[in-house]
This record gives C-alpha cells, sequence and structure tokens, in this order.
C-alpha cells in the first residue's frame, strides 16, 4: 500500500504516523532492504522496514544549515515541523538542490567536478532480488543495467517502489531497467546536467568520458555534495583570509604602535571631548610630563599664555569645519621654559561622521626658528657692526623711493668712506681695525634720526639713508655731524689717535631716480671729496657724473692700451753730472696719446692704474720697454746708461717689485746696476721703518735709490739715517725760485745740501731751466742736474741720438 502511494505520487519519502504523531519514515532508499525473492514480503508491515526516529528540521532552518546537516548526517530526509513540533513537511536532498540558489556555482564547475565515480554496472539478466541486495551493500541508489541487446538501462530505487507496487516477482532486470539511458558528457557544465535532470523528471544521469564510456552518475545528491564541498572550502578560505587579515592588522598594529613610541615628533591622542587618553615618548622627552601626569586631563596644561581666546577659538572653527588643523603654536614644558612647535591636529571620526578622537602630532622647531633667524641676520646684516648689509640696504631705499615718488618728498643717499683707514689695519693689524669700525659705527648711528638707515656695505664704506627729508639744508647738517662724529679722538686698548671720513651725497629725484644711481653718484661725490682734500662732503652734480664717465673712458682705455702697446710710450730726461758735464743717467717718463682722448698727464696714468688696479700691468709694461731699450741701444753700439723709474706709494708697496725687477734684468742679460728708483719723500714718511727694509731689498739690485721732491715732506730728517738711499733730489719748486731773489729758496737747498754731504748722500737738482739756476746750484755742491735747461723728455730714438753719441759732454743742441 505505501509503495503504491510513493508511486503514484511520485514521491522519495513517507511519513509514518499514529495518533498524530510520526513514528518513522519509510524512504526509497528503505526498499533495498526487502526480499524481492519472498512474495510475501511486499506485504509485510511498514512498520518494521521504515526507519525510525523520525529526525526533524525547524521550519526557520536556513537551507545552507540543512545542506550541512544532510552532509554530516548522511540523511536523505528530514521532517519539518513547525513551532508547536507537528509535521509541516519532508525536505529531501532533491529540494535543497532545487532551492539552493546553486546556479553560480553550477555554471562555472564540469560535472567531472560533482559525479560519482564508482559506478555499479550488473548485468541485466540478473534477478531483481539480488540486484537490491547488490544496491544495498554497495550504498547506491542507482546502477546500470547492461541489457541483452547490448543497450545500457538504469535502475533506481525509485524504479524499486514502483516493482513493489506492482509485484513484479524476482524477474531478471532486463526488463526491469529504465531505457534509454540518458547521458552527459564529463565536461558538460552542471547547470545542463540539472535541466537534463529537470526536463525529463528523473533523478539520475550517466557521464561519459571522451570515448564515450560510462565513467560516472550524477544526480541531484552529488550537486548537493559538491556545493556542500564548494560551501565548506570557500568557508575554509574565508576563515583563512580572517586570520591572515586579523594576524597582519594586528602586525600592522603592532607596526604602528612602535612608529609611535620610536616616533621624533610628539603625539596625542584625545577623546571627543579633549581628554588625553595616549601620549608618545617623544611627547614626554619634549614637555617633561609623563603619561601617567596628563592622562586624564586636556592639553591646556601645556598652554603659554601667550595666545588669547580668538586664536584657539579659530583653531576649532577648523577643526569642526575640515577635520584638519595645522599652524605654529607656543606651548609650555613642564619646567616652565617656553617653546615653539609645530602642530598638526585631525579629527578621527567613524563611519557615520561622528567624531571619536582627535590625534595631535607636534615637533620642537624653536632652534629651527633661532636658526632662520640667524641666516636672516647672516642674509641681511654685517656680522661685525651688526649694520644691514648692502642687500638689505638697497631693498630699504628701493622702498623709500617709492614712498618719495608717492608723497612728492626728498631721500638723500649719503656713502662714508674712511680716511686712512688701510695704514690703521696695516699698521694695527685687522683685530684693532675691527674694533675701530663697531665704533665708527656706533658713532653715525648715535648722530642719526629715528627712521634714518645706516648700512655697512663692507671694509670702511657705509651708507645712509636719509628719507622724508624737507630741505637739502637737512642733508649738509646730518652730514658735518658724521664728520665731526668720526673725528673725535678714538681710544683703542690704551692707544688714542684721530681719523677722519669722507663723504658723497645723492639726492633724489634731484640727481637720479633709481636706487642703483644714487649709491653710484654718491659713491662718485665721495670720491670728489677724497680728491679736493678728505675729511669732507661733496655733494653730486652732474658734472661729476660727467668726469666720472671720462674717467671710466680713461681706465677703459688704457688697459686696452696695456694690452696692445698702442698710444703708449716711454720719454727719457737725461741726467747730466754738474762739473764735467757728462751724462749720468736718465730718468724714464711714460707719455700716452689717446686718438680720441688726447694726451694724458703722466701723473694721471699712474692715478688711473691705481683706480682700475692696473699698477702690476703698467710697471710690466715699463720694465719691458726700459729693458728692451736698453738691449736695443747697446746692439746699436750706442753704450747703456742707467735709467732711473719713478714709482708711486702704491708700486712701492708692492710686496713682488723687487723680484719682478730682478727677473726682468735676467731676462734681458742685463746688469743689475742699470735700474734705478725715485721715491717721493710722502711715500717713506708714513711708515720709515717698513720703507727701510724695501729699500734695501732695491739697493740689492745695483741701481740708484734716490729720494724725490725732498724738502716737501715736513718731517724730521733724523729719518734719513735709517734709509738705504744714496740720492737726494731737491724739488723743483725750491729750484726754480732761486734765481727770483727769495732767500728762502737758497737757504733750503744750502740746509739740504749739508746735509747731503755730512751723510754721504749725491745731491740732483731736478727743474733746472736757467743758467743763473745751474750756477747757484754750483755754488752748493749739487752733484747732478736735470731739466728743461740740460734737455726735455724725447722719445728713445731721440735721446740716442743727441746723448748716447757725445757722452763725454753736454751737446749742443741740448735744451
Amino acid at each position: 500500500m505505501a509503495a503504491e502511494r510513493m508511486a503514484a505520487r511520485q514521491c522519495s519519502s513517507i511519513i509514518v504516523i499514529e495518533a498524530g504523531q510520526p513514528l518513522g519514515i519509510w524512504t526509497e532508499h528503505d526498499v533495498l532492504s526487502i526480499n524481492f525473492a519472498d512474495p510475501d514480503a511486499v506485504r509485510q508491515p511498514i512498520s518494521s522496514v521504515m526507519s525510525h526516529p523520525v529526525v526533524s528540521l525547524a521550519q526557520t532552518t536556513s537551507v545552507s544549515e540543512a545542506a550541512l546537516r544532510f552532509n554530516a548526517e548522511r540523511r536523505r530526509h528530514y521532517l519539518v515541523v513547525d513551532d508547536a513540533g507537528s509535521p509541516v513537511g519532508i525536505l529531501s536532498q532533491t529540494d535543497v538542490a532545487l532551492n539552493q540558489g546553486l546556479e553560480p556555482y553550477l555554471r562555472l564547475r564540469e560535472v567531472q567536478a560533482a559525479m560519482r565515480q564508482r559506478v555499479l554496472v550488473l548485468e541485466g539478466h540478473l534477478l531483481l532480488a539480488q540486484a537490491a541486495r547488490s544496491m544495498r551493500l554497495s550504498e547506491c541508489d542507482a546502477v546500470v543495467v547492461r541489457c541483452v541487446n547490448g543497450e545500457l538501462g538504469i535502475l533506481t530505487e525509485r524504479d524499486l517502489v514502483r516493482f513493489v507496487a506492482r509485484h513484479p516477482g524476482n524477474t531478471p532486470i532486463d526488463g526491469l531497467a529504465s531505457r534509454p539511458l540518458l547521458t552527459v558528457h564529463q565536461h558538460d557544465t552542471l547547470i545542463s546536467a540539472r535541466d537534463l535532470l529537470m526536463n525529463h523528471r528523473v533523478r539520475h544521469l550517466a557521464v561519459l568520458d571522451d570515448t564515450d564510456e560510462v565513467v560516472g552518475l550524477l544526480g541531484f545528491r552529488d550537486m548537493l555534495a559538491g556545493a556542500e564541498q564548494l560551501y565548506l572550502q570557500d568557508l575554509r578560505e574565508a576563515l583563512e583570509q580572517r586570520d591572515r587579515a586579523l594576524a597582519k592588522s594586528r602586525e600592522n598594529l603592532q607596526l604602528a604602535e612602535r612608529v609611535i613610541e620610536s616616533s621624533l615628533e610628539g603625539v596625542i591622542i584625545t577623546d571627543p571631548a579633549n581628554r588625553i587618553e595616549f601620549v608618545n615618548r617623544a611627547f614626554t622627552h619634549m614637555t617633561g610630563y609623563t603619561a601617567e601626569e596628563v592622562i586624564g586631563k586636556t592639553p591646556e596644561v601645556l598652554s603659554s599664555g601667550r595666545h588669547d581666546a580668538t586664536f584657539y577659538r579659530q583653531m576649532w572653527d577648523a577643526l569642526k569645519r575640515s577635520g584638519y588643523w595645522r599652524g605654529e603654536i607656543w606651548n609650555r614644558r613642564k619646567s616652565g621654559e617656553l617653546y615653539l612647535e609645530m602642530l598638526t591636529i585631525t579629527a578621527i571620526t567613524d563611519d557615520s561622521g561622528a567624531v571619536t578622537h582627535y590625534a595631535a602630532q607636534f615637533s620642537d622647531i624653536t632652534n629651527v626658528r633661532e636658526q632662520e633667524e640667524r641666516i636672516r641676520k647672516l642674509a641681511y646684516y654685517d656680522a661685525l657692526t651688526g649694520l644691514p648689509n648692502r642687500r638689505l640696504v638697497e631693498d630699504r631705499l628701493s622702498l623709500a623711493i617709492r614712498h618719495a615718488h608717492r608723497n612728492q618728498t626728498r631721500l638723500a643717499v649719503i656713502f662714508v668712506d674712511l680716511d686712512h683707514f688701510k695704514e690703521v689695519n696695516d699698521t694695527l693689524g685687522h683685530a684693532f681695525g675691527d674694533e675701530l669700525l663697531v665704533m665708527v659705527a656706533e658713532r653715525l648711528q648715535t648722530h642719526l634720526r629715528e627712521d634714518d638707515t645706516l648700512a655697512r656695505l663692507g671694509g670702511d664704506e657705509f651708507l645712509v639713508l636719509l628719507p622724508d627729508l624737507e630741505e637739502i639744508d637737512e642733508v649738509t647738517r646730518i652730514a658735518r655731524r658724521l664728520i665731526n662724529a668720526v673725528a673725535e679722538p678714538c681710544v683703542i686698548e690704551g692707544q688714542e689717535f684721530n681719523i677722519g671720513c669722507s663723504l658723497g651725497i645723492s639726492l633724489y629725484p634731484d640727481d637720479t631716480t633709481t636706487a642703483e644711481s644714487l649709491v653710484h653718484n654718491a659713491d662718485v661725490a665721495m670720491y670728489r671729496a677724497k680728491q679736493e682734500g678728505r675729511n669732507g662732503y661733496r655733494l653730486f652734480r652732474n658734472e661729476m657724473n660727467l668726469l666720472d664717465d671720462r674717467q671710466r673712458a680713461l681706465e677703459k682705455a688704457l688697459r686696452e692700451a696695456l694690452r696692445t702697446g698702442e698710444g703708449l710710450q716711454l720719454h727719457y730726461q737725461p741726467v747730466f753730472e754738474r762739473e764735467s758735464g757728462r751724462l749720468h743717467g736718465a730718468e724714464a717718463l711714460v707719455r700716452w696719446h689717446h686718438p680720441l682722448l688726447g694726451n694724458v698727464p703722466p701723473q694721471d696714468i699712474i692715478g688711473l692704474a691705481e683706480r682700475a688696479a692696473l699698477l702690476p700691468q703698467l710697471d710690466d709694461f715699463v720694465l719691458e720697454q726700459i729693458c728692451s731699450q736698453l738691449v736695443a741701444w747697446e746692439a746699436k753700439g750706442a753704450g747703456q746708461v742707467p735709467v732711473s723709474i719713478n714709482l708711486s706709494a702704491r708700486q712701492f708697496w708692492q710686496q713682488d717689485l723687487p723680484v719682478r725687477v730682478a727677473t726682468k734684468l735676467k731676462e734681458h742679460c742685463l746688469a743689475p746696476g742699470l735700474l734705478g728708483f725715485e721715491i717721493a719723500e710722502r711715500t717713506l714718511l708714513d711708515k720709515p721703518h717698513q720703507a727701510s727694509v724695501v729699500l734695501k731689498r732695491l739697493r740689492r739690485l745695483g741701481g740708484q735709490v734716490a729720494i724725490n721732491d725732498f724738502g716737501t715732506g715736513y718731517a724730521s730728517l733724523g729719518y734719513l739715517q735709517e734709509l738705504p738711499v744714496n740720492v737726494l733730489k731737491i724739488d723743483r719748486r725750491f729750484v726754480q725760485r732761486l734765481d727770483s731773489g727769495q732767500r728762502g729758496s737758497a737757504a733750503i737747498v744750502a740746509a739740504v745740501a749739508a746735509l747731503a754731504r755730512e751723510m754721504g748722500l749725491r745731491l740732483a737738482a731736478v727743474g733746472v731751466e736757467t743758467e743763473a739756476q745751474r750756477e747757484i746750484l754750483g755754488r752748493h755742491g749739487v752733484d747732478l742736474i736735470q731739466g728743461y735747461l740740460m734737455g726735455r723728455a724725447v722719445p728713445a730714438e731721440l735721446f740716442a741720438s743727441r746723448y748716447l753719441a757725445t757722452r763725454s759732454g753736454v751737446p749742443e743742441h741740448a735744451g
């Protein structure tokens, strides 16, 4: 009866109930326990073959959980009950397979991944009882039947249920097997196999390999088991991924903690109420507070008191608006010391956007700001005096010009240069000179107005900026105050001395309108003040500019002339012995004729060379010309004559001058005594002890060393005992007054002559122009005479033809 009902309704199980309670369950699988060889076996009560007790599932159980229980408990059916325990249905593996939502899995996998590879194949002549027994022992719910005609069929548990209902007896299974056998290929997708099962309303398919041999069976149970296996595999992978993620998270957390702890920046983490929850070691190092001292408190414990409420309100407004604030803030350490920090605060939020914490990072930048300030001072201020340097004063001058232009006012620039500062440096040393510069800077600053700027340009040069002038007289009054301030006696290390300064003044907008031109014009005016006697001031005028332009043109032309030799020439003026009239020697004088600038006076040539730093080149040119000329005269048979050179102060003090002269003489194979030197008396007066050393080195060259313009120095004559000279040359001013009736000049000549005789020096007179002067000089015992009366300075060829050919006396055409 039970089998008939199952076959009629095509269900796989029946619940057996008594008095409303389930006693057991009879399934298609239970049919395998019937002995089909016994005709009466099919008539036995169902209770003797049913499975009991009945295992149930609550109707709220999820399909995935039911699938897990099917696999774990190796069951095919569960009774589904409601909350009261009353039966509401039966759940089979097929139900799960059809309703679990396996389509993604079935589409992606092939049949061979889920099929049953152990296939039971029975011969068709086998009796039904034997087949059922084989299925029961092999735990197979279906077997393949090889029929007598070679065709394949399938025998399933459901077929056995039908046989029980129809009482076929113990017949061969060849006639009972379902045919034809439905098959799928092992590489087909599971979704196509499922659709085939559903369309033909069967529960098993045979699986064929590439040779069309049966290699497996596939049913809903197999699909469910494969899906379950996949589910478990995915679950394992998910758990492994979770474990790896947790391990990585722990590792990252530990790394973050180590980074925070080892960070050189202080870290503070607070709750939303701004109470401190965490600080790192750098916080303690910078502030002096330990974690125990600040946790639970607010960062106000660090407050310096230097910021008002507005500052903090703006900070919190930015945090609430953007969740971020960064800036500089002054705080106070535990010791009470103030420090400047660069602070960054970030709001930490949860998924809903609510603030859960505030994280602050900070670093102590006090030293950084101090270093920046020192660097700024080095960039804009003079290291010695602390005054603004050239860069800063030029910036201020540019701003002052814009201000004066906008307000239609005047401003002035004063260029200040100390007089004779180099001599102070050379005599007393650079440390002494530095103290003097600091003292002068303080004096100048004291005599300026509050808005004026005093800057040091370098060396002994200063610049004064005077803005907002009401009248030009105000500038001159300030200039006089500055001159008087510098002129006051200086006392350094117990030594008292006086210096002066020369000032040049340029005005905006009277003289020019640019910062560069104002400084340049003031510089030009300052040089004019030096040329006109020093220790004074001069205002710039356009004619000064024109003069400066000519000066620069001359310097450029002199540089070119020294390079090419064009226009530069040496003239030689003869020097005779007064008594015998014999040629004693010659004085070399530089002459320069420029095609556009005309003749340049000899004294201007030396000055130009000094200002343009061309003295070494000029010296080399003169030495080369003289040595070459002496060699040329000798080659022509005219003989050689000693030639003297006038040395300026800068030329005389050049350290390598004696070496350069000796080198030139050696290069031209000339005797050392052929070159002599003449030095102005005032050059030797400044530093007689140092001058003595230089003169001795020049004397070693064997030539004559003379003091030029003797008598104009107004100094004690005792220093002559220390100077290794052998000639005194009386200044031309005294010589030219000898025949004018002025007794003073004759007395000076007589005194110098007596001094020379006592010291064993030869005496020479310069500028002899008349016979009367020559006669008077003779009465005073002058040895050598030089002047227009004896001969003018002439080019080398003319000098040779006039004087070298008749060296026994004065030529008739001299003068």
